[in-house]
């Protein structure tokens, strides 16, 4: 019955306007596959540094010191995957959200935009923890020449 009520212009103007909120999880999935590979690196790496014998380190200390730059990437990037997936939250309330508005009949813009802004700027959270990860990532690699090595 609400359906009915509905103009089909109205319709597929809650559609059109659905579309940026899909684009913006679209690239908000992109985003957080590639921080979650990150965050799998980083853990792989630990674990590697933790469960191997020194082999390729020179002192516990060098492994300590690796192993606590590690935690603070880790950290990081968890950070950051939390507010891009909160990020895509926001995104995905904003479609329903809408098409309420055209349903209903109620002045919903408000809500719209609000919910709209704080997925945007979410991502921007995120995306400013990964930016930081990155950037700790390659201060602290090393890369070193190691006689006898093929």
């Amino acid at each position: 019955m609400l359906i009915a009520a509905a103009d089909i212009g109205d319709l597929a103007h809650a559609i059109q306007l659905a579309l940026a909120p899909v684009f913006l999880l679209t690239g908000i999935a992109g985003i957080l596959n590639v921080m979650t590979g990150r965050l799998s690196r980083i853990i792989d790496r630990g674990r590697n540094l933790v469960e191997q014998p020194l082999r390729h380190l020179s002192s516990l200390d060098e492994v300590n010191s690796e192993l606590a730059t590690l935690e603070k990437r880790r950290h990081l990037a968890s950070a950051a995957i939390t507010a891009s997936t909160f990020a895509g939250l926001m995104a995905c309330t904003v479609i329903p959200v809408l098409f309420l508005e055209m349903l209903l009949g109620f002045e919903l813009k408000f809500l719209i935009s609000l919910l709209f802004v704080i997925s945007t700027m979410s991502l921007v959270v995120g995306l400013g923890y990964f930016l930081r990860e990155v950037h700790l990532a390659t201060k602290t690699v090393r890369f070193t020449a190691r006689k006898g090595v093929d």
